[in-house]
Formats: C-alpha cells, structure tokens, sequence
C-alpha cells in the first residue's frame, strides 16, 4: 500500500491566503463606496436642484418657455431642428455605450493575456482572474444601464417630435388647449432630458470605476472626486453662471 502525504502548509501560505482575504474585503468596501458615492450624490442632486437653482433645473424652466415660445410661431422648422438635434445627440451617446459594452466583453474573453500585461507594467497591478472578471463584468453593467437610459431618452425625444407637429396653429396659441399642450410637451421633453442626463451621469462613473482596475483605494478616490466635479458643474460653474448672469 503506497501513502501519500499531503503537503502541511506553511506560515507562508497562511499569510498568502490572509492578505488575499484582506484584499477581497477592501474590495468589497471600495465597491460599496463606489454604489454609495453614485446613489447619494444622484439622491441629492434631485432632492436639491430645483431650490439651489441647478443647471438641469433651470434647463427645465427654458424647455416650459421654448414650448410657450413655440405656440406662437406659424412656421416650427426651428422647433423640429432643434429636436433633431436633441435626437442626434443622444443617438450619438447610446452607440457610444454599445461600443463600449463591446469593449468590456473583449477585455472578459481575454483576461488572462490582459492580466500578463498589465501585471508587467512598472505600477506592478496584481489580480486574480476572478476578480478581473467580476470587475469587468461591473462595467459592462454600468455601460448597459448607460444605454437603456439613451435608448429610451431617444425614444422620448421621437415623442417630443410627434408632440411638436400635433402643437395647434398660432392662431389658437391663447386658448386653454393650446398651453395645456405646450405644458405636456415641456414636461416630455423634461423627461426625456432626465433619462439623458443619467445616462451620461453613468458614463462619467464609469470613468472613476476605471481606477479600480488599479487599487480600491484609488475607486475611493475617483468615486468622490466625479461626484464632486459632477456637482461642481450643476451649481459653481461658467456655464450656470452665465444663466444667472453672475
């Protein structure tokens, strides 16, 4: 009969499994504060927009008064290009999102040949392929939900078209029916830039989820400072400025 002795493990590899499993916990945090980051920032933003007089609030008021200022035209070219604009612009982002989904899959195909390379490069970047993959997988789900919202801002905006060719003649613009249209179009085309704006508000977490390809300290990291920047622009920026004249 032929024993076989199985290897005793060493203090070595105790520590080995003992540091992976402190990695996996700081990972687990980082992924938690990302979601956090993401959630309080866009729960807030929408609780105080409209009383602090945000970018995207104030956006809102100048739709209401397009619309009211489209009732009296006769001839609504402009309207329809400005809406065509609109379109293009989030047709523009939502193939950005499919080509990025595409992205994220290639790199999931290919995890271990990505792994030798970035494990060679001078920041020394060491990960399993498990954890490449789930955090892969990650931004794959961010750019998809950042596609579903373009898709269906896209398709609220074909809406706003149908809705601007049924507005009534200028003729008609002061009667009751006339502006309770203007308003329902105004609070579609509000809608629809809602759904936009979380699109692209994805598009930009997603940027800060990159750095935890790098180290979960630095998603810590990159998680406040998009937030940061993100509300910077709806409240201290140029462009908000300039509406207010400031």
């Amino acid at each position: 009969m032929i024993f076989i002795r199985k290897p005793v493990p060493t203090f070595r590899d105790h520590t080995l499994d003992s540091r992976h499993a402190d990695v996996l916990d700081l990972d687990y945090v980082a992924l938690a504060w990302f979601i956090g980051a993401w959630a309080i920032y866009s729960i807030t933003l929408s609780l105080t927009e409209r009383r602090m007089q945000g970018l995207n609030s104030e956006m809102n008021r100048y739709r209401d008064v397009w619309m009211f200022q489209m009732l009296a035209r006769d001839m609504r070219m402009v309207d329809a290009q400005i809406v065509a604009a609109l379109q293009n612009g989030t047709a523009f982002f939502a193939s950005t999102s499919l080509i990025a989904i595409g992205g994220a899959l290639t790199l999931l195909r290919s995890s271990d040949v990505i792994l030798e390379v970035v494990a060679a490069l001078p920041i020394g970047v060491k990960m399993t392929p498990v954890q490449w993959e789930a955090k892969t997988m990650g931004l794959a789900i961010i750019f998809v939900y950042a596609f579903f919202k373009f898709g269906w801002a896209y398709r609220l905006y074909n809406y706003v078209a149908i809705m601007v060719g049924a507005t009534p003649p200028a003729k008609d613009k002061d009667t009751p029916e006339a502006k309770a249209h203007a308003e329902r179009v105004g609070r579609l085309c509000e809608v629809a830039g809602r759904h936009f704006n979380r699109g692209q508000r994805a598009l930009f977490f997603a940027l800060g989820y990159l750095g935890w390809f790098i180290s979960p300290w630095l998603l810590m990291v990159t998680s406040v400072a998009v937030a940061v920047v993100l509300w910077r622009r709806q409240f201290a920026s140029d462009s908000r400025r300039a509406l207010f004249d400031e």
